[in-house]
C-alpha cells in the first residue's frame, strides 16, 4: 500500500484508533474525526470551506495559524503539515513534521507511524504533497 515505506526508515507511534483520521493528527486532534462532509457529521473549522478541495483543506489548518511554506525542508522553530492529493487534485493525506524533522502521519483507520522522509507515504494510496 506504501511502497516508499519498503526498507524505510519509520516505526509504529501508536495502535489503530477509527476516532480520528490522518487530517486531525496532522491538526494535532487525536479526539474526533476531521472531514469536510456535505452532510455536517464531522467536525470541520467553521473558517474552512466544507469541500473536498485542496483549498479547502489549506484554509483548515490555515485557521489553525498554518502558512503556506516554500517546501517541506526542517527549519527550526517551525510546525509544517503536508497535504496530499491524487492525479485529480482530491486530498487524501496530510502529514505533520516533528521537531526534529522526521514526519508522523495517521495510515488511514490504521496507526499512526513517524517516518523520515515525507514521500515515504506518496504513492498510488496517497497521491503526492501538494502543499506545505
Amino acid at each position: 500500500m506504501f511502497p516508499g515505506l519498503r526498507g524505510a526508515s519509520y516505526s509504529v507511534t501508536s495502535e489503530a484508533e477509527r476516532q480520528y483520521n490522518c487530517i486531525a493528527w496532522a491538526a494535532g486532534d487525536d479526539s474526533r474525526w476531521w472531514e469536510p462532509d456535505a452532510e455536517d457529521l464531522y467536525y470541520w473549522p467553521k473558517e474552512a470551506r466544507r469541500e473536498y478541495t485542496v483549498r479547502a483543506y489549506a484554509e483548515a489548518f490555515f485557521s489553525l495559524g498554518f502558512e503556506i511554506c516554500q517546501d517541506a525542508t526542517w527549519e527550526e522553530g517551525l510546525e509544517k503539515v503536508a497535504i496530499f492529493a491524487d492525479s485529480n487534485d482530491f486530498p487524501t493525506h496530510a502529514a505533520r513534521q516533528l521537531a526534529d524533522g522526521a514526519w508522523t502521519s495517521k495510515l488511514g483507520q490504521a496507526e499512526d507511524i513517524r517516518h523520515a522522509e515525507l514521500d515515504h507515504v506518496s504513492g498510488e494510496y496517497y497521491g503526492d504533497p501538494v502543499l506545505v
